[in-house]
């Protein structure tokens, strides 16, 4: 069974297609932009304009106004190769890879230590997604959680990746999200998680427990670790409290691992 409540609203819909119009002719350049990128490879570090009219069969003025545009937008350097904003998404990019990569162990080991499943979640479009799975190996009941299950607003994942969240944007696009008295309640939840560095789910209600730690990057937020049980098993009193230091160590290690200064460990 879940053992974090799913928010279905958050699931994405189906896009409605452009009719005509701007819409068209945007997708349309998203699209040549694409294109003109995908021919960075080994042997073509540099753009130019000959290269993109040869390559793309674009006549010249229309390659210099792609590339022009592409420039201003952070996708090329001065010169013409990859810019800061590739290079931005290209240390994101991996540094979830090293997320991905570093974490099973630990998690494992968690996981036998205490007796209880462990879940590690990044933050996608639609919420936190659920993207590794540890399951007790021991005991009669066992609580999961299905990969690529995207959790609700309440839920613990949730609480740090958004509590830890640099871009406010985002958050004020999960806030927006909930009903007034809900917002309330969830600023003081993710004022809380940023004190104690940790967040509890709002799960009581189904017999469920979940608590949360924050993954660090070297630059940001990178994943939520979280252990999962019953109430019983797993109570938000004290008697938690060795499970919570050993979650407490698991997301600092893994932290260490992907690179984060010890000011963001602390």
């Amino acid at each position: 069974m879940d053992a974090e409540p799913v928010d279905d609203a958050a699931r994405p819909g189906p896009a409605a297609a452009p009719e005509g119009g701007r819409g068209d002719t945007s997708i349309q350049s998203i699209d040549r932009a694409a294109e003109i990128l995908a021919l960075f490879n080994q042997d073509t570090q540099h753009l130019s304009v000959a290269i993109v009219s040869e390559r793309l069969g674009l006549n010249r003025t229309t390659a210099h106004r792609y590339l022009a545009s592409l420039q201003s937008s952070g996708f090329l350097s001065k010169h013409r190769g990859p810019g800061p904003l590739l290079d931005q998404l290209s240390a994101f990019v991996f540094s979830r890879r090293d997320v991905l990569t570093l974490a099973p162990p630990i998690m494992r080991q968690l996981s036998d230590r205490t007796g209880l499943t462990v879940v590690l979640s990044l933050l996608g479009h639609s919420g936190p997604v659920v993207t590794l799975v540890e399951e007790a190996a021991v005991g009669n009941i066992v609580l999961t959680v299905r990969i690529g299950t995207v959790l609700e607003a309440k839920s613990s994942q949730a609480r740090v990746l958004y509590a830890f969240q640099s871009d406010p944007a985002v958050v004020a696009r999960h806030l927006s999200a909930l009903d007034e008295a809900d917002g309330i309640m969830e600023r003081a939840e993710l004022a809380t998680a940023r004190r104690d560095r940790l967040a509890w789910a709002d799960a009581s209600h189904l017999g469920h427990a979940a608590v949360a730690a924050p993954v660090f990057g070297a630059r940001d937020i990178q994943a939520a670790m979280a252990l999962l049980g019953t109430a019983q098993m797993l109570p938000s009193t004290e008697r938690s409290a060795e499970a919570v230091s050993l979650l407490r160590e698991a997301a600092d290690k893994l932290s260490q691992l992907v690179g984060a200064p010890p000011s963001a460990r602390s």
